[in-house]
C-alpha cells in the first residue's frame, strides 16, 4: 500500500500565514501538520509515500528530506496548483502508485493516528473515514444504507439526511483503484473537469454500483484546518494530546 498526499493548494484563507509557509507545513503544537501525518503513517507501517506538492513545493521536500531522510517518498508536482482542483492533483499521482493499494490523505487535517488503524482493520478493501457531527452547506457530507455503504458524496447533500463528514481519508484496493482513475482520467483529458473535487470520481463509481463504505471513526479526534482560527483551536487540542 503507498499513502498520498495531496499538498499542491495555496491555502489562500489561511494568509499572511501561507505567504511563505504550505499549509501543511504550519506547526501545531512542536510539529507541522505534515509532520503529524507521516509520523501516523509511520506508526500504521505505511513507508511508501506520493507527496502531490504545488505552492512552494521546495519547501516541503527540503522538510521531509531534512526530517524524512530514509522515508521511502516520491512527488509529483503540480504545475497548474493555482487553476486546479483536487482531482487533478490525485490524477497526477497515478503513474507513482504502480498497482499498489491507495490511502489518500488530504494534507490539511489533524488526526488520531487510530483513525488510519481503524480503516486498515475495517475489513473493507474500499472505504472512507466518517466522522459523525452536525454538518452545514460546506462539508463533504456523505449518506450510506444501513450497512453502512455509501450511496452518495459531496457537498450538496441535504444535511439532515447526511450520516456525517468524509474527512479526507480514503482507503482504495487496486481493482477498484483502476476503475477510479479511468472515471478521472476520462474527466481530466476529454471533458476537462479539472477543478472538481475528487469526489465526483467517488460518486460515479458508486453510480455504477461500485461499493465504497463509511468507517465511523468519530471517536477519535480529527479536524481541517482552513483559518487562522483552526489553528487555534487545534493548538488548544493539541494541550489535550488529542492527535497523538
Amino acid at each position: 500500500m503507498k499513502a498520498v498526499i495531496l499538498a499542491a493548494g495555496i491555502a489562500s484563507r489561511l494568509r499572511p500565514l501561507t505567504d511563505n509557509t504550505p499549509k501543511c507545513l504550519l506547526y501545531v503544537g512542536e510539529k507541522n501538520i505534515l509532520a503529524y501525518t507521516i509520523d501516523h503513517l509511520i506508526a500504521n507501517d505505511i513507508s511508501k509515500l506520493i507527496i502531490v506538492t504545488g505552492y512552494l513545493e521546495n519547501k516541503i521536500r527540503d522538510f521531509v528530506s531534512a526530517e524524512y531522510p530514509t522515508l521511502n517518498v516520491q512527488y509529483v508536482y503540480n504545475a497548474v496548483y493555482a487553476s486546479t482542483n483536487n482531482i487533478y492533483s490525485l490524477w497526477l499521482a497515478k503513474d507513482l502508485l504502480g498497482g499498489d493499494e491507495m490511502l489518500l490523505l488530504d494534507s490539511d487535517i489533524l488526526f488520531d493516528k487510530n483513525i488510519i488503524t481503524k480503516l486498515l482493520a475495517s475489513g473493507y478493501r474500499n472505504c472512507l473515514a466518517l466522522k459523525r457531527h452536525a454538518v452545514g452547506a460546506e462539508e463533504i457530507k456523505v449518506k450510506t444504507n444501513s450497512e453502512r455503504q455509501i450511496l452518495s458524496i459531496g457537498k450538496e447533500i441535504k444535511p439532515d439526511e447526511a450520516a456525517g463528514e468524509s474527512i479526507g481519508i480514503e482507503r482504495f484496493g487496486t481493482n477498484l483503484l483502476r476503475k477510479l482513475f479511468e472515471i478521472i482520467e476520462r474527466k481530466i483529458q476529454i471533458e476537462k473537469n479539472v477543478n472538481q473535487f475528487y469526489e465526483a470520481a467517488f460518486q460515479e463509481l458508486m453510480d455504477q454500483g461500485e461499493k465504497v463504505y463509511a468507517v465511523d471513526v468519530t471517536e477519535f479526534a480529527c479536524m481541517e484546518i482552513d483559518t487562522p482560527a483552526d489553528l487555534d483551536v487545534a493548538g488548544k487540542l493539541m494541550l489535550e494530546k488529542k492527535y497523538l
